[in-house]
């Protein structure tokens, strides 16, 4: 292999064990024979331990912010950005198992090169600033904006870490319930949520 097709194999066996046993419970020695090197070649491309996890953190990091900017910057009704981010979280679940559970678990490197808790306050931050405008269009202070945004963001965190071990039911009705919550509230919830086009009233929707 070349030094960077070792690297890149050694990112993909390290991101395997983090995921299966945690950052502690993980030693260079598993790394190294997973990886069928020794132990020095891991150190020389990483450092050690510590150093490989950054670097998967961060990589799990990049990806799942992506995916989340892109679905808040897609413009459209306020309604359509709360279900496209629903999705965004809930797709990166689906498709980087391994990564999440990464990320939802904390260890001493992951406070210094970022946690999920850490990521989901920064993209409340940008909700906030969506839910502002709507506060002012419906009348609403739209200082209490934060508060409602760590609430909205929060609930969809959560119930992603749920949904990775019960994968039940799908991803697409998971999503229209949240949306069904965050947009109804506990008093108008539809009987039938589904998700919309756009943000606007889907023409099937059951009864509240």
């Amino acid at each position: 292999m070349t030094g960077t097709q070792r690297r890149a194999q050694l990112l993909d066996v390290s991101r395997t064990l983090f995921a299966e046993k945690g950052f502690d419970n993980t030693s260079v020695e598993e790394i190294a024979a997973r990886a069928d090197v020794s132990k020095p070649v891991v150190y020389e491309h990483f450092g050690g331990k510590e150093g490989v996890y950054a670097v998967v953190v961060d990589r799990e990091i990049q990806a799942l912010t992506g995916a989340l900017t892109e679905a808040l910057e897609g413009g459209g009704h306020a309604k359509a950005l709360v279900e496209r981010t629903t999705l965004a979280l809930l797709s990166y679940i689906e498709t980087s198992e391994a990564g999440f559970r990464i990320l939802v678990r904390d260890s001493p490197v992951a406070q210094a090169t970022g946690t999920f808790s850490s990521l989901i306050g920064d993209v409340a931050s940008q909700v906030e600033h969506l839910l502002a405008d709507q506060f002012t269009k419906q009348g609403l202070d739209r200082r209490t904006a934060p508060i409602y945004a760590q609430m909205l963001v929060g609930m969809v965190a959560l119930t992603g870490q749920w949904w990775l071990d019960a994968r039940s039911p799908q991803k697409a009705e998971v999503a229209a319930h949240l949306v069904n919550l965050a947009w109804n509230g506990l008093s108008g919830l539809e009987r039938r949520p589904q998700l919309t086009k756009d943000g606007e009233p889907a023409r099937t929707a059951g009864p509240s």
